[in-house]
């Protein structure tokens, strides 16, 4: 989501559209710049809501390669912006796609990028029926498709693009192009939604996207009930939360809010439930029982049922917005029912969006060049052109210890199932030892402090960019911390930590943990900036905790240093402060997944 704005050009889509004349011809399109497509600009009258009763506009640019035309049908793909983008920021991918004989349309999502009405988070019942809408106008609908914003001149209807007469439920269907779709963040989100509510829709490949936005927004590690789905909200993650509720209301502009004044009433360009949700998150560091049904109603984690087509899910390690665990989520819930699935977890993420050399370019696409880009192209030619191109591995995941040159495949390492690493257990001791199996510890407490109205407990690096030039410094005596002998070997991790405390406390604190990577003069790098916030309902009992995952290789010399917090800069934490005492005797050790 905020990663994607109206200036980052990422993700890419395609969407075969073949265009062609019924009876007449169509307006001429833009000339290419390069003689291998050509593009143009159209707006989209669509109907989203209960009972189709709310109209909007959407704004997109349709590319069609050189040759494709009635008689040579090509698939196609669709997609569209992250939060705060617009339609142009995919712009680089579809130009890259119409060059390898994909029909490409990306649009603005409700409430971005010129597209009329409000943001509803990627709503099956909005986000979901318009894309449905925009699938119809590329298999051939008319009377959808327009080429000015008045909607009074129509865009012919396509008759170009690939047709299947079976949608994915079996039933026979109209309107119905080969078609695929892809984006990230907000616009991978988008794709959850439309395959949802449309079975005519063949693959997707969603990238840094969520499973559950309460968890995204409000996470929690302990009291897990499904996948990242938890019996109640963590800590708000204020920062990321603020900046993206800001860029909501800010993007349509004052231009935007006279064209479109249906936006500005109650919640300005939201939703009426997210100006509650971004004030109960503020305010308490808390969102309620009806937030969070709301959330999860924009989230695959309540529809994944739903979902019944290929998916190559995308993940990033350096994403302390939507994490690993998030993907991984998606990817049980979709084995589960049998769904063909694959998972990359490639470099970059939102907190840090600049790929690894010969990994994925944002303006650039290269499939040769690059392993994702291939990726990519290779699960689009397989399921919507048909070709025998392999699809890849089950599980793929960088690893940023590896040296190479080119094309990044040589720091990929591939598995045929994601659980790759082996549980390796340090235990607590009281002398703040973490120590390894058959290794007495010390039994006693440590005791921490929360602060007052959830506020944070130190300075650090904002979860929002970690590598920023933040020092990490604590009050005294708001931090436990335990840590193991250098090691004597390098230790690669790959997936979640876990651990489960004993804890005692007066009331029911908000913790954080956070793993460190300790270097041999001593200082400590909070490992991809990733935090688990832990609200203990119930402190008479174990605390089971399941931290982000991450790929990380701890080098010879190196420690590992689990650390528990009574708060954290860019959460808000419970608001009453208290102590919280956790008991070595009793606790369970830390699991690292150890890949060997």
């Amino acid at each position: 989501m905020y990663g994607f704005q109206v200036r980052r050009r990422i993700a890419i889509s395609v969407v075969t559209l073949v265009v062609c004349a019924l009876g007449f011809s169509p307006p001429a399109l833009a000339d290419p710049p390069n003689g291998s497509y050509s593009s143009q600009l159209l707006y989209f009258s669509v109907d989203v809501g209960p009972e189709l009763s709310t109209p909007c506009t959407v704004v997109g640019e349709l590319f069609v390669p050189d040759g494709v035309d009635a008689d040579n049908p090509a698939p196609a793909i669709l997609t569209t912006n992250g939060f705060g983008g617009s339609y142009k920021d995919q712009i680089p991918a579809l130009q890259n796609f119409a060059e390898n004989g994909y029909v490409g349309l990306t649009y603005s999502g409700l409430g971005f990028g010129g597209s009329s009405c409000k943001i509803t988070l990627d709503s099956p019942a909005y986000d979901g029926v318009a894309a449905s809408q925009l699938v119809s106008f590329l298999g051939g609908q008319e009377g959808i498709a327009f080429t000015d914003q008045a909607l009074t001149q129509p865009y012919p209807a396509l008759t170009a693009v690939v047709q299947d007469s079976v949608d994915h439920t079996g039933a026979p269907s109209t309107n119905d192009p080969r078609v695929g779709m892809t984006g990230g963040s907000y616009g991978g989100g988008i794709q959850f939604a439309a395959a949802s509510v449309d079975p005519r829709i063949d693959t997707i490949i969603p990238m840094i996207t969520w499973n559950d936005l309460s968890y995204s927004l409000a996470p929690n590690s302990t009291g897990i009930i499904s996948g990242v789905s938890t019996a109640e909200p963590g800590a708000a993650k204020v920062l990321f939360a603020s900046l993206l509720f800001g860029a909501g209301i800010a993007n349509p502009g004052v231009d935007g809010y006279i064209a479109d004044p249906a936006r500005l009433p109650g919640c300005p360009n939201y939703v009426p439930y997210m100006c509650n949700a971004i004030a109960e998150a503020v305010v308490t560091g808390d969102i309620g029982p009806q937030v969070v049904s709301e959330l999860r109603a924009s989230s695959v984690s309540s529809f994944v049922d739903r979902i019944n087509i290929p998916v190559l899910l995308a993940q990033g390690q350096q994403d302390t917005l939507f994490d690993l665990n998030e993907a991984t989520a998606t990817y049980d819930a979709l084995k589960d029912r049998g769904v063909d699935a694959k998972m990359i977890w490639h470099s970059w993420g939102h907190s840090h969006l600049a790929a690894a050399p010969g990994e994925f370019s944002f303006s650039a696409p290269d499939e040769d060049a690059q392993y994702e880009t291939g990726r990519f192209m290779d699960w689009f030619d397989h399921y919507l052109k048909d070709e025998n191109t392999e699809t890849g591995p089950e599980f793929a995941y960088f690893r940023n210890w590896i040296d190479y040159e080119g094309n990044a495949a040589p720091a990929y390492a591939t598995s045929d199932t994601v659980d790759v690493g082996t549980a390796r257990a340090f235990h607590l001791s009281a002398d703040g030892g973490l120590l390894p199996d058959g290794t007495p510890v010390v039994p006693g407490p440590k005791t921490i402090v929360t602060a007052p109205g959830g506020l944070p407990t130190g300075v650090e690096p904002l979860n929002i960019n970690p590598a920023g030039n933040i020092p990490n410094a604590q009050i005294p005596g708001t931090e436990a911390l335990w840590t193991t002998a250098p090691m004597t070997e390098a230790m690669d991790v790959v997936g979640a930590p876990t651990v489960t405390l004993r804890v005692a406390a007066p009331g029911q604190p908000v913790v954080f943990a956070k793993l460190y990577d300790v270097a041999p003069d001593g200082t400590s790098s909070l490992i991809n900036g990733l935090i688990a916030p832990i609200r203990i309902s119930d402190p008479s009992q174990p605390v089971p905790v399941t931290m982000p995952a991450i790929v990380h290789r701890f080098e010879p010399g190196h420690s590992v240093r689990l650390a528990i917090t009574g708060g954290d800069i860019s959460f808000r934490g419970g608001l009453q402060g208290m102590p919280v005492t956790i008991f070595a005797d009793g606790s369970g050790p830390l699991e690292l997944p150890v890949v060997s």
